[in-house]
């Protein structure tokens, strides 16, 4: 943004000045929804309101502020629900970022000298260089134009023939992220700390090869994928009590509410032992039937599925129904549908180790709707012949442990903590056990080769 014009209407230096948009309000008319169209409720709130006496100021001392709003349009099977929410609110769902979008340039090379043949310097690189507490939203809040570009290469002269090269670019970046182009080929991987990689080359300077004329630098856009988000993630279809559950299980204020899809981003949080351990869970966005035929939404919420070691299926106890337009469907069709989204997604998503937490059993009949699963779960094949064809998943997950809960009552919530620290640390021991079996296998193999030669 420039800084030598003058400050425009806004406020804002640099800025030239902007037309007065119209503010929607985030009133409940008593026409919406008893006879009148979404539309023409929409426009009656896109309408531009009378200035009030107040003036267009906002708040005192401060010239030109508007109270921003934002229109937030959730979209379900049986009709369209309209909720108006004010900005500062709105933080919650931006406070993680698990992908991001960056523009890279090499550097240009330096002129070539053409009298004295002298060649021009090689334009900087940029480099993504794999750094502890770094996150890519602090990336994003450090850079916002999130545009990084490497230096220019010296011009070669009659006092230095042989231009210096331009200043390097150096990002740093997230442990543990897969950086790919924008057409989805991954370039590389930066899985430890420490380790660099080239994002951007820079321009060869002029040189007799060239016609003594410099070459610019390499360019793309690239993005940045966190390879893992969490070591434990809740899935579930909305409403299942995934936001509540995360929030007596650790620290994390996600948002919580009576309706679907509170949850448009993962909400992060740490599972606090008493000695100390710690577990990250997040809450995942809740999935719909057909997610994985999507390649929006629904492939973006899947593949934040794809990026947790171990799954939390988290199942209403009383069934689910997205709308009233909507077919209902109980815990046990609820768990298959899940399988079986998982498995059209990708079915190597089906061999993660999962539980299951069974949530609502406060409600009434619970126990006896819980007995019930029970029994289906245990023989699933005798109950397959009950349900529709293209609910039937080729392969069911196979819970290490089933976890009755109430996130209402706090009931089964310390046994269910108790289950995930058991996972963790058995799948932690099967790797280690797995890394000394190589490293010994490694060992037989070089003493084998001396064995050999001698």
């Amino acid at each position: 943004m420039c800084r030598d014009r003058a400050a425009g209407p806004g406020g804002v230096r640099g800025e030239a000045p902007r037309p007065r948009q119209a503010c929607l309000r985030g009133r409940r008319g008593p026409a919406q929804g008893q006879g009148q169209s979404l539309g023409q409720s929409l426009g009656q709130s896109l309408a531009p309101s009378r200035p009030s006496a107040r003036g267009s100021a906002g708040r005192a001392g401060v010239p030109g502020r508007r109270r921003q709003t934002f229109l937030v349009v959730e979209k379900y099977l049986g009709g369209l629900r309209v909720c108006f929410l004010n900005a500062r609110c709105c933080h919650q769902y931006g406070n993680f970022i698990d992908d991001l979008r960056l523009y890279v340039r090499g550097g240009t090379g330096g002129m070539g000298y053409p009298r004295l043949g002298g060649e021009g310097g090689r334009g900087g690189d940029v480099w993504f260089v794999a750094q502890e507490r770094t996150t890519l939203k602090t990336i994003k809040d450090r850079y916002p134009q999130k545009r990084f570009l490497a230096g220019t290469g010296a011009n070669s002269s009659v006092k230095a023939l042989k231009g210096e090269k331009g200043k390097d670019c150096e990002v740093h970046v997230p442990v543990g992220i897969s950086v790919l182009c924008d057409d989805g080929k991954q370039i590389g991987e930066l899985n430890a700390a420490g380790e660099r990689l080239l994002a951007a080359r820079g321009g060869l300077g002029g040189s007799l090869a060239t016609n003594f004329m410099p070459c610019k630098g390499q360019r793309r856009i690239v993005h940045l994928d966190l390879k893992l988000i969490a070591d434990v993630g809740l899935v579930g279809f909305p409403n299942a009590g995934k936001s509540s559950l995360l929030s007596k299980i650790s620290h994390a204020k996600p948002e919580i509410a009576n309706y679907a899809f509170t949850t448009v981003q993962p909400e992060l949080g740490k599972v606090m032992y008493a000695d100390y351990k710690q577990i990250s869970v997040a809450d995942l966005p809740g999935l719909i039937e057909g997610a994985h035929a999507n390649k929006g939404m629904g492939h973006k919420f899947l593949k934040h599925v794809e990026r947790t070691k171990q799954l939390l299926l988290v199942v209403d106890i009383s069934g689910f129904q997205l709308s009233i337009k909507t077919r209902f469907r109980t815990a046990f069709e609820t768990i298959l549908l899940l399988t079986k989204e998982l498995e059209l997604y990708k079915e190597e998503l089906l061999t993660k180790p999962a539980l299951l937490a069974i949530n609502k059993m406060d409600l009434p009949c619970a126990k006896d709707n819980l007995s019930e699963l029970m029994k289906q779960l245990q023989n699933p094949q005798d109950f397959l012949h009950l349900l529709q064809e293209e609910m039937i998943p080729a392969n069911t997950l196979e819970f290490k442990d089933i976890i009755p809960i109430s996130t209402y009552t706090g009931e089964g919530i310390e046994e269910l903590k108790a289950c995930i620290r058991k996972s963790i640390d058995e799948e932690a021991e099967q790797e280690n056990e797995e890394y000394r079996k190589k490293k010994l296998l490694l060992l037989q193999t070089s003493e084998e080769g001396q064995v050999n030669r001698s």
